[in-house]
């Protein structure tokens, strides 16, 4: 679970830096809050959530872990494409939006139930060998 965020986090990276590349390119900036969005909820956080599930192997073996992969990666981009829409004007983009940021935000709060549940259960299980893999 951990390597596949961390792989994934990479793909939001390009496609931030892609973003932010074409923008400075053409001089127009309306899309600055995709841009910003795709770095943070998807390299940055997307890679954080791969650190922690690497470091603590047992938390991402869950059913919450797996559950918030999937709310996360179904609604970040849908989140992205309504907030394009957002941007250009688009009636349907507002509701499409806030269908994927809903998915998003279930995600993290399934993260947080999920760590502060596994790591005070789990915390004896956590070894030298987990920390240097």
């Amino acid at each position: 679970m951990g390597k596949t965020f961390i792989k994934i986090a990479t793909v939001y990276f390009s496609i931030g830096v892609l973003v932010g590349m074409t923008m400075g390119m053409i001089h127009d900036f309306r899309f600055t809050s995709l841009h910003a969005h795709v770095n943070l909820l998807g390299w940055v956080s997307t890679a954080l959530f791969g650190v922690i599930y690497s470091i603590y192997p047992f938390a991402a073996n869950t059913k919450l872990a797996k559950t918030h992969f999937w709310l996360h990666n179904i609604g970040l981009p849908i989140m992205m494409i309504g907030l394009a829409g957002e941007v250009l004007g688009i009636s349907a983009g507002l509701p499409v939006m806030i269908v994927g940021s809903l998915a998003v935000v279930i995600g993290t709060l399934l993260f947080a139930i999920n760590t502060f549940k596994t790591l005070s259960t789990n915390s004896n299980q956590i070894t030298k060998t987990n920390i240097n893999a």
